[in-house]
């Protein structure tokens, strides 16, 4: 089975340099290349062609016809960078601009708040009197204008200000409509004009990225005398006095301090209400209207997602969004594992009949981001609903900043990039089979955001209850994904207008039908949820009330839901109460062959007709990624299934045999890692006593293969690049002066910018089609002193435009002749004469201006390199290489792949594999006597060489490079780091060291031959 297109990846393609329609085409060509089914065009930082012009237009339509011609699909994305909303600064009125309310204590707190999000642009409102009370709001009064009190606090609305991260224009105001609606006017009307008869067709979604409110903030201490922060817009004093009969300005005190004897203030929670539907019914709801009028998919995910508190502060609540997603989407950065994420947006999915879930996935992973993190980054997400990968990202160039821009690029740069097409096939394969028929989710949980609101209060009165619910939160995702008990959240504002009442004894809401509700430990529920509840029980449902039982309905006290708790079942907030209600709605069940829970395997089940397929994946992280780990499964599924397993690497079905045993269906599964399993199953009768032995289900089955050799003494090799040395420290002067110490070169650009009062490159510098260009008025000499023990007839210099430089090695100038590009087509190489043993000096004197780059360097050529601490020295590459990190052998910077030769003298005729437990590599290919024969990506890390005659044999492990040690954070010194973007590479104090970090690469461990035993 090959999927096509549709069900493949399409990542960011960053399109972040002068756009070159010839490159363009090219690099269509690579996505082809990677299995991906498409392509998102997504301007990033480094975009020197103005944004949504006629040359970037042009550029877009002559990638929509190459992506024909490949067969391939072209989603837009809506914004410059993100987060969406400003158009790339075309929307610059001032009425548009974001805004908040601002509360501070009159002349106690004048600070910026957030730089990005606060300006000084203030206009004062109106002055509160507040008294409290041992912390306790007492009372409160607005006063007269002028007037003065023993607590007077100001209220200010403040605009959101103009930075260079928004082209030096402002945020726009995403809870004011007519500001979306010129969004749209200036971004989606573009694309429609110019490639409107593609939408729909090879142009299907396009994707809105990040938008949201400005930051809600809270009080440390309740008579802290700091200010706090509110988001608003012009229109929430009036839709409050609509909805409440409140004067909105009067109230607000509530928002900020809890009021005294435990009361809870309605008010609190009805202005989140408010500004959560401001936000979706402007944003959302206005981008779903235009695209569904104009044929094309919204799709794309907003900022903060995953907590209860995130969602609070800065979004509102992330469900009710998706009401207007065609596709609702998710961000995963790094490999974390937000279950809570996922579960909210294919909740949704299920309850309005969407087709699955977005996941802008990898993002700020790094360079050494293996395949096995691929596929279990991927595996967890594809378990809980997501059917659409956006690989976050593929650069079109790592010129400048670009190639620090949340790395790694999956793409050409990265020397694996050809094989990963093994990886997309995978998961099309899951996603045709995850999109077929319906979902089946039994368990309907209510999502408990809507009691968190009551308490953004003061940190030290209110944050400990916002903990506890917090856990409650993210324990109750992790009891039942991780018992199998499937569930879907149930967004209370998006259910007054889903449910509809039946008598089937089933919770409808929207496309969904739920045996059972679960209400977890909820502070409050909306009259409208609860009378939704009361008509399910009454109709015969099971409602589950677990821990606290609401006190309040709509944030006011009432006895209503205790009255329907006290007809329902009521259980402790526990982890075996919890399971043991739902335990009766289970559809399969994982436990561990000592009958314990299988507490790491996540699921996805759709139906179709009276058949059912099946998603089984580890969603837990790697364990231990230098063993073979495994797990003997026990796997039940109720009622009596024919299962086939789906072999989804190799594209192949077979028959699993199962034992039917008291009404279920049972196969064993011998479980590594990065595992998963996809089933079919289909209705079969079975007889009543069938004895019939369930299989184990084991791919590998390690007991049939001995050992016949370990390869333990170092190796011939070769090398599929050039070695390098990156040169990223020099001495320098600036227009001729004195010259000054050794630096890294990102540190003197700092300096220079600084000395010359130049903005710093910090990765939140306006886009280059949006700066001025002066010409170069300042020159900058770097002189590098290189050591090096043997004479180089052949070697490179490779940099950035060179057209710029100029170059001498030794007091003699270099003629610069283009020999190509290395690793990415921005960084030209320039042959250099031969280089005798001893010192070099390289000289590179380039022009200085603000819009100038000072980038690392790199020699490349047919030698080893030695470190030494902060030093490097040039000597000769070893005659052969051990099994061992490979920095120490020569090759610190190298990032291309190493190719270990082995000789193999086969003792007699048979099936031989080969085993590589510990490596650090992104795969390793294995060949023999010149042929492909497999890859070693994934647990138990084994690889056939087919069957080979007696005899003498030749064994080429290829380990795949990554791009760590030569584009990685070659000087930053915290190794808990984890967010991989431009900041990483500009640390200082104790996070930043001269001498340099490098990161294991290799084959770390002996590999090992084994043949097959005989029978």
């Amino acid at each position: 089975m090959n999927p096509p297109a549709h069900y493949r990846g399409a990542p960011f393609w960053s399109w972040n340099c002068k756009l070159d329609q010839d490159q363009l085409s090219r690099q269509v060509e690579y996505f082809k290349e990677m299995g991906m089914g498409g392509f998102h065009i997504h301007a990033r930082s480094g975009l020197d062609t103005p944004y949504l012009g006629e040359e970037f237009m042009d550029a877009v339509k002559v990638s929509i016809e190459k992506a024909k011609q490949e067969g391939l699909f072209v989603y837009l994305y809506d914004e410059d960078r993100w987060p969406s909303g400003f158009a790339g600064g075309a929307v610059s009125e001032e009425e548009f601009r974001s805004r908040q309310l601002v509360l501070r204590p009159r002349d106690e707190d004048n600070r910026v708040y957030d730089r990005e999000r606060s300006s000084n642009e203030r206009t004062l409102l109106l002055s509160y009197d507040i008294v409290l009370e041992d912390g306790y709001l007492k009372s409160w009064r607005i006063l007269n204008n002028g007037e003065d009190s023993d607590n007077p606090w100001d209220l200010y609305l403040e605009l959101r200000p103009k930075i260079p991260w928004f082209n030096h224009e402002s945020y726009v105001d995403v809870m004011n409509p007519e500001a979306i609606q010129r969004f749209i006017e200036k971004t989606h009307e573009v694309y429609y004009k110019e490639i409107g008869e593609e939408f729909g067709k090879v142009v299907p979604s396009i994707f809105t990225d990040e938008a949201q409110l400005t930051y809600s903030t809270c009080l440390g201490f309740a008579e802290d005398k700091t200010g706090i922060t509110l988001p608003f817009t012009g229109k929430l004093p009036e839709v409050y006095k609509e909805r409440y009969s409140e004067d909105f300005f009067r109230i607000l005190p509530e928002l900020v301090w809890e009021l005294p004897g435990g009361k809870r203030s309605p008010a609190r929670y009805r202005y989140r209400d408010v500004i959560a539907e401001l936000f979706v019914s402007a944003f959302a709801d206005t981008l779903g209207k235009w695209c569904t009028q104009h044929g094309i998919a919204l799709t794309g995910h907003m900022k903060s997602e995953d907590t209860l508190y995130s969602q609070s502060a800065e979004l509102g609540e992330a469900m009710r969004f998706y009401r207007s997603f065609h596709l609702p989407g998710i961000d995963v950065l790094r490999d974390e594992r937000v279950y809570s994420t996922a579960k909210q947006a294919q909740s949704a999915a299920h309850q309005y009949g969407r087709e699955g879930v977005l996941s802008e996935l990898y993002g700020a992973t790094n360079w050494e981001f293996d395949f096995r993190r691929h596929k279990l980054g991927g595996d967890w997400q594809a378990a809980l609903g997501v059917t659409r990968r956006v690989h976050h990202l593929s650069w079109m160039s790592m010129a400048g900043a670009a190639k620090r821009d949340w790395p790694a690029s999956i793409f050409y740069q990265s020397p694996w990039y050809k094989e990963y097409a093994a990886v997309e096939d995978h998961f099309a394969r899951v996603n045709t089979a995850m999109t077929t028929g319906k979902p089946r989710v039994r368990i309907g949980v209510i999502h408990p955001l809507e009691t968190f609101w009551m308490y953004m209060g003061p940190n030290e009165q209110t944050k400990l209850i916002r903990e506890e619910l917090e856990q409650n939160f993210q324990n109750v995702i992790d009891w039942l994904l991780f018992e199998q008990l499937d569930f879907d959240f149930i967004s209370e504002s998006l259910l007054q207008n889903l449910y509809e009442e039946r008598s089937d004894r089933k919770f409808h809401v929207g496309e969904m039908a739920y045996d059972v509700v679960l209400v977890p430990g909820c502070h409050t529920l909306r009259s409208t949820t609860l009378s939704a509840l009361r008509k399910f029980r009454e109709a015969g449902g099971n409602v589950v009330f677990a821990g606290t039982v609401p006190a309040y309905v709509d944030a006011c006290e009432s006895e209503e839901a205790k009255r329907l708790a006290d007809s329902c079942t009521c259980i402790g907030y526990c982890k075996s109460e919890i399971v043991g209600a739902l335990d009766p709605y289970r559809d399969i069940e994982v436990r561990r062959a000592d009958g314990s829970s299988a507490d790491f395997i996540l699921y996805q089940m759709r139906e179709l007709e009276d058949k059912r397929f099946v998603f089984l994946a580890n969603g837990r992280p790697i364990r231990n990624e230098d063993l073979t780990v495994s797990e003997r499964l026990v796997v039940r599924i109720p009622g009596d299934w024919h299962v086939t397993l789906y072999d989804t690497f190799k594209g192949t079905q077979r028959p699993i045999q199962t034992a039917h045993k008291r009404g279920w269906t049972i196969f064993e599964w011998n479980m590594y890692e990065e595992d998963s399993l996809l089933l079919k199953l289909e209705k079969q009768e079975v007889h009543p006593h069938s004895t019939i032995e369930a299989e184990i289900v084991d791919a590998a089955r390690l007991k049939d293969w001995e050992k016949v050799r370990s390869i333990v003494d170092p190796v011939s090799y070769s090398l599929s690049e050039p070695n390098v040395l990156v040169l990223d420290m020099a001495e320098y002067r600036l227009d001729g002066g004195d010259w000054q110490e050794r630096e890294e070169l990102l540190r003197i650009d700092d300096k220079i910018r600084a000395q010359l009062g130049m903005p710093l490159r910090t990765g939140r510098d306006a886009q280059p089609f949006a700066m001025a260009k002066e010409s170069p008025v300042h020159e900058l000499e770097l002189r590098f002193k290189v050591k090096s023990s043997v004479a180089l007839q052949e070697v490179y210099l490779a940099l950035e435009q060179p057209e710029m430089a100029e170059i001498a090695v030794n007091g003699i100038k270099v003629e610069q002749k283009d020999c190509g590009y290395y690793v990415d087509e921005s960084i030209r190489k320039i042959a250099l004469p031969p280089m005798p043993a001893g010192d070099w000096m390289i000289l590179v004197k380039i022009p200085f201006a603000s819009h100038i780059n000072v980038e690392n360097m790199y020699l490349l050529g047919n030698f080893g390199v030695k470190v030494y601490g902060s030093q490097t020295a040039i000597e000769k590459l070893p005659e052969a290489i051990g099994f061992g990190d490979i920095c120490s052998q020569g090759l610190p910077f190298y990032g291309g792949n190493v190719l270990y030769e082995i000789e193999f003298d086969a003792k007699e005729d048979g099936l031989y594999e080969i085993g590589v437990t510990k490596f650090r590599a992104p795969l390793i290919g294995v060949s023999v006597d010149g042929k492909r024969t497999g890859t070693i990506a994934y647990a138990p890390y084994r690889a056939p060489l087919g069957y080979l005659k007696q005899g003498k044999h030749r064994i080429v492990l290829e380990a795949f490079g990554n791009r760590i040690n030569t584009f990685g954070q070659l000087h930053l010194a915290d190794e808990q780091w984890e967010w991989f973007g431009e900041h990483s590479w500009r640390t200082k104090d104790e996070c930043y060291t001269y001498q340099y970090q490098f990161k294991k690469f290799g084959i770390l461990r002996e590999p090992e031959i084994y043949r097959k035993r005989t029978q």
